[in-house]
């Protein structure tokens, strides 16, 4: 059963990094594809942490436990750290006017709005 196993487990590793990369490569064509800030900056937050996740998988899958170690801290600080800069960026954008152009987008950020009928929040 584990010689089963130890056959498996590179295939399986490699599969990770193979969909690791093809998910990191879709999203760098979102990068070039999408027509505004905000698209693009979704494509690329999501992509870069759906295929670093997969590689850190792969990486788990091996077994040893320094790499594991190591990986696991890596995707950690990734899962905290891809939103909130990606969401810093946007808002950086949105209070510097950046405008939506993706075609039936809808602005639901309340900026219409008179400067009395809601809080001041800004940073």
């Amino acid at each position: 059963m584990m010689a089963a196993m130890g056959d498996v487990v590179p295939w399986l590793a490699d599969a990770l990094v193979i969909l690791g990369v093809t998910i990191m490569t879709i999203g760098v064509y979102g990068v070039f594809r999408m027509p505004d800030l905000y698209t693009r900056l979704h494509a690329a937050s999501k992509s870069v942490f759906l295929g670093t996740m997969s590689l850190v998988l792969a990486s788990v899958v091996t077994g040893e436990p320094a790499i594991v170690a190591r990986v696991l801290l890596i995707g950690a600080l990734l899962l905290l750290t891809t939103p909130v800069a990606s969401h810093a960026i946007g808002r950086g954008a949105y209070l510097e006017g950046e405008q939506m152009q993706t075609p039936g987008a809808l602005d639901e950020s309340g900026h219409h709005l008179a400067e009395a009928d809601h809080p001041v929040w800004r940073i």
